[in-house]
Order: structure tokens, then sequence, then C-alpha cells
């Protein structure tokens, strides 16, 4: 039988062999590369203005308010300068989601004014100050100096 010339059943036999070690496992190999690029998520990053977070008190609330929502990656409030960074996946989360979060904690976000509820609940000492509240304005950037 060694010595005995392959008939059409024999090479159909050859063929769906080959196609089984090599052609299938190459497109195994390439769909899953495929899927994995289909699952690059997009991220952004952004800086709000919170002119009204101006203390450790209000940087602690603010982060721990916020960061548990889905999409949210980081958030880091700086108070001294009156603005929060915020990193998210954009298909999870929008930026004026977020501006909402913080208003509803309390606090202003660029143009969206805080919770009137959420507010009157801050500790006197995280109030603005025209309120009562221990923050003073925000001090302006000093003017550079011209020589």
């Amino acid at each position: 039988m060694a010595g005995q010339p392959l008939g059409m059943e024999g090479w159909f036999v050859i063929l769906i062999t080959t196609m089984k070690k090599v052609i299938l496992p190459t497109l195994l190999v390439a769909g899953l590369s495929l899927s994995g690029f289909s699952q690059v998520k997009p991220i952004l990053t952004a800086t709000i203005k919170t002119p009204n977070a101006l203390c450790e008190h209000c940087k602690k609330r603010i982060e721990a308010y916020v960061k548990p929502y889905d999409g949210m990656l980081e958030i880091t409030v700086n108070y001294r300068k009156g603005e929060t960074k915020v990193k998210y996946i954009t298909d999870r989360i929008n930026i004026e989601e977020i501006k909402a979060y913080i208003a509803n904690c309390g606090y202003d976000a660029d143009d969206v004014l805080a919770a009137p509820d959420a507010y009157n609940r801050l500790p006197k000492t995280c109030k603005k100050f025209e309120d009562g509240g221990g923050h003073s304005k925000p001090k302006p950037a000093p003017a550079p100096a011209n020589q």
C-alpha cells in the first residue's frame, strides 16, 4: 500500500489534516488579536474649576464622593489653585456628569453651581466666606512683572 498512488480520498485527507494543523490556528490567532484591538477604551483628562474647594476637607470630600463612579480613573483636587483634574473613560462617563457629581457634593464645578441642599450640609468651615464660612475668596494669581 505504501507504493500505491493516492486516490482522490487520500488527497482529501491530507488537505483536511493540513487545514486543521495550519489554517485553523492561524485564523484563531488572527481573530483573537483583532478582538483585542476592539477593547481599547478612549480616556480623557480634563481640568474643572472648583473655586470654593479651598481646604483639605473639601479635597477629601470631593475625591471620596466622585471616585467610585463607573468610568472614573483618577481625581485630584488642588485646593490651592481651586481646580480639580479628572481622568475618565469617555464611553462610561462624560465631563458634564462629573461636574454634576461635584455640584451634588456641594461645590461649584465650572459653570455648574453647587446643589443648594448639598452646600447647606457642608460644615461651616467649608462654606464660602460670604455665607459665614471659613473660606475667604481665592486670591487672584499675581501679575507677571514687566521689565
